[in-house]
């Protein structure tokens, strides 16, 4: 019988140690946020990007010490785009993981839309996320590299009230499918997650609105109860990871059952 080693194993490297991590969206309170402490946690270096500075978010990767740098962007504007690949190659040399969570909501039936409210939906949540890929990609790990979208689960199942950004995450679904396709030979992976009812300002805004009966029919398409950024932070991060190496070209739907039909909001 052998005699079991004396010898402790080896501590495991946190799973994004040596990693470099564009994350868009990235707030105080949201997703991006959340994704961005918990990749920071896990050894990434971070490169964020949004439209307003999250300061609760810096002042805790601060605290951690953990490396990152801040970057007030626009996924619309073209020189933004460049100064957030930019930033992440200069400061730390790499890009290897990119997070496109970047996104607005808004809730109109599409005759009652303007023009420049439904343009910028697709703008955002659609075209600003194919612009920083198509920017990132030639300097994304090959291989290894790895772009996680986030999509919703208004992109899998319709709901009145949210055609347009219904029509841009599903947009953001169908572009995760054909360009896992077109760089799986460059040993890049490109996933993406759908979720649904998550508590996050954006989403706030629309739920103080509703009435008993309209959230008794949500909490139904969510088996496991409404969702937190955190829940959606640790999807994002399995499927950025090592642990997700065989994995690509999907939408993970993350929170309810898309089954069931989703209630009337909008109205």
């Amino acid at each position: 019988m052998t005699e079991p080693s004396s010898t402790p194993s080896p501590t495991p490297l946190p799973r994004f140690a040596g990693k470099v991590a564009i994350i868009t969206g990235s707030s105080d309170r949201g997703i991006g946020g959340a994704t961005a402490l918990r990749m920071a946690e896990e050894g990434a270096s971070l490169v964020l990007a949004s439209r307003h500075q999250p300061e609760r978010l810096l002042k805790k990767l601060t605290r951690g010490n953990y490396p990152h740098v801040f970057l007030q962007a626009d996924i619309t504007i073209r020189e933004d785009i460049e100064r957030i690949v930019a930033a992440g190659r200069e400061r730390f040399g790499k890009l290897d993981i990119l997070v496109n969570n970047a996104g607005i909501e808004v809730a109109s039936k599409l005759v009652d839309s303007s023009d420049e409210e439904w343009r910028q939906l697709l703008d955002i949540n659609l075209s600003g996320s194919i612009a920083l890929t198509k920017a990132a990609l030639p300097h994304l790990s090959q291989p290894g590299g790895v772009i996680v979208n986030v999509a919703s689960a208004l992109g899998l199942a319709g709901c009145v009230g949210f055609s347009v950004y219904s029509a841009s995450k599903a947009g953001l679904i169908g572009f995760t499918q054909s360009l896992a396709w077109e760089v799986a030979k460059q040993g890049i992976r490109v996933v993406a997650v759908a979720p649904g009812l998550v508590h996050t300002p954006m989403v706030q805004k629309h739920t103080a609105k509703l009435t008993p009966e309209v959230w008794a029919q949500l909490e139904a398409c969510h088996p496991l109860g409404v969702g937190r950024s955190a829940d959606v932070a640790a999807a994002i991060t399995f499927l950025a990871s090592e642990d997700a190496r065989w994995i690509t070209g999907i939408t993970l739907p993350l929170g309810f059952a898309h089954q069931y039909p989703l209630p009337v909001m909008g109205e």
